[in-house]
Formats: C-alpha cells, sequence, structure tokens
C-alpha cells in the first residue's frame, strides 16, 4: 500500500458517474453535514431535470462522465447493475490509481468491477433507500489497493446520509435480503413500507381518517426502530415490555403469531438474498 497516493482530503473532489436519485442523496446529504462544499462535487446528465436538481444543491454538472472523471479524485459509479461493466469499462483508459473508485451498483463483485477498472482500488458500497432523509443502513468493504484511510474517507463520506458498517463482501448477499435490492428499491425498507400501510390500513378499519391513520402508523415505525437502535435493548425485550399481561399488544401479537409474522420477514430475506447471489453470477 505504499506507493498508493493518499487521498487529499481537504481538498478532494468527488464526482458521480450516473445522477440519479441515489447520487442525489448522498451529494444532499455530504452537502448539509458540511462534510463537503457542493463547489467540490461534480456530475454529468444531459436531461434538463436532473441537471437542475443538482445545480439546486450548487454541484458542478459536467456535459458527459470524461469530463467527471479528469476533475475529481473520488468516483462514484451510481449507475444501474446491468450497465455498470459498460460504464466502468469506457472509462478505464482514463482512470488512475490516484483515484478512488467506489460503486454503490448492488450485486456487482469487487473481483468485476476492479477487472474492469484496470486497477484494484474500489471500495464497494451498499447504501439503502433511506438515504433520502438521511438514516441510511450503509456496508462497505474495501478492495484489494483500497487503504484503510481510504475506508476512512468513505464511512465519513456515507456517514452523511446514516450509519455505516464494514463487511467482508462474502455477506454482502445476506445484507442485500436484510435492507437493500438491486435497482434500489430497498428490500428491508419495503417490507417496512408494507408494514406501515397495512398498520395504517388497520386504523382506517378501526375508524381512524386515512391520514391521521397513516401518520401514526409511519411515526410508530420511525420511533420503534429509533429505540432499538439507540437503547442498546433486544428487540425481543422491547417488546416484552410493552406487552402487558391481557392487554391489547399482546392480543395484536398473538394474532400475527397465528399468521406466521416473523417466519414470512425471514423468508422475505432469504428469498432477496438468494435473487442477489443469482444476479452476481450472470
Amino acid at each position: 500500500m505504499a506507493n498508493v497516493c493518499p487521498i487529499p482530503t481537504d481538498s478532494y473532489k468527488v464526482g458521480f458517474i450516473g445522477a440519479g436519485k441515489m447520487a442525489e442523496s448522498i451529494a444532499r446529504g455530504v452537502v448539509k453535514s458540511g462534510i463537503l462544499p457542493a463547489s467540490r462535487i461534480r456530475t454529468a446528465h444531459s436531461g434538463s431535470a436532473r441537471r437542475t436538481a443538482f445545480e439546486s444543491i450548487g454541484v458542478t454538472v459536467f456535459d458527459n462522465n470524461t469530463q467527471v472523471v479528469e476533475d475529481s479524485d473520488v468516483i462514484i459509479f451510481s449507475v444501474k447493475p446491468q450497465v455498470v461493466k459498460n460504464v466502468v469499462s469506457q472509462l478505464k483508459p482514463i482512470l488512475s490509481e490516484k483515484q478512488l473508485l467506489v460503486s454503490v451498483a448492488a450485486g456487482v463483485k469487487l473481483k468485476d468491477l476492479q477487472e474492469w477498472a484496470g486497477q484494484g482500488r474500489f471500495i464497494r458500497v451498499m447504501p439503502n433507500t433511506p438515504s433520502a432523509v438521511g438514516e441510511a443502513a450503509t456496508v462497505i468493504t474495501l478492495g484489494e489497493k483500497a487503504t484503510t484511510e481510504d475506508g476512512e474517507l468513505i464511512s465519513q463520506l456515507f456517514g452523511a446520509i446514516g450509519k455505516v458498517w464494514k463487511a467482508d463482501e462474502k455477506l454482502f448477499d445476506a445484507v442485500t435480503g436484510l435492507r437493500h435490492v438491486p435497482s434500489l428499491i430497498g428490500s428491508g425498507p419495503a417490507y417496512v413500507f408494507l408494514a406501515i400501510e397495512a398498520l395504517a390500513d388497520g386504523g382506517v378499519a378501526a375508524g381512524l381518517p386515512r391520514e391521521l391513520a397513516l401518520g401514526l402508523a409511519s411515526q410508530t415505525v420511525l420511533g420503534a426502530a429509533s429505540m432499538v437502535s439507540r437503547m442498546g435493548k433486544h428487540p425481543g425485550q422491547l417488546k416484552d415490555d410493552v406487552a402487558s399481561p391481557g392487554g391489547t399488544t399482546i392480543a395484536g401479537i398473538h394474532e400475527l403469531e397465528k399468521s406466521g409474522f416473523r417466519g414470512i420477514l425471514m423468508n422475505a430475506v432469504v428469498a432477496a438474498a438468494k435473487r442477489s447471489k443469482e444476479l452476481s453470477q450472470n
């Protein structure tokens, strides 16, 4: 690693290859947190709507990806998994090991990314859709030539949109099933969206106005997630704390258990992980 040129932490520029919603969420989070000024972020897009979205943050929007690469120290490939090979391969002639490469493309392995780029200074990152509200669950793994300092820099960047964990790449398929699926739809969040919708529907069935039911359901899920994240208690203990003997909560839990609620969620995670593995092998 001694021959790897350090990224200048006080002046580095970040370039997004792909100007979609995920890239926008990351850029907004980074700027809002103060980690990086908008003047040091760039991307490229020809569509007026996406250009406007980034320009409204203060990000420099070029006409093509070549310009982004030539003016960036950290390059984040934020494109769909099915096109990432072509995108990286096309830019390979102008990529340098002085640059740190990052991919947020789901299901695309480091060994392939490194082969397409012709270099190993790559970091694979898996954020999910709550990045849009600063509550992403992000997992990163370092390529063969990425340094510890590179990992810290990327952890800091993605820490602007949520929490970051490091993990071995072999765990990524399981991680995918739990909190993320290809196309950035996010399986974990998607399951929770369904749960919120179902809770709201239940509230409406019990007589609540739709708007009130949805507001209460979404805030309840947010509060419960915050308790698990911040209190350090096992979710089973938190559940027991609010399930009074003979009360309303245990009655509702009884209905969930009769319907196989836990097993259904577990099966969904396993199915998504299996599909992620299948996609990564194609």
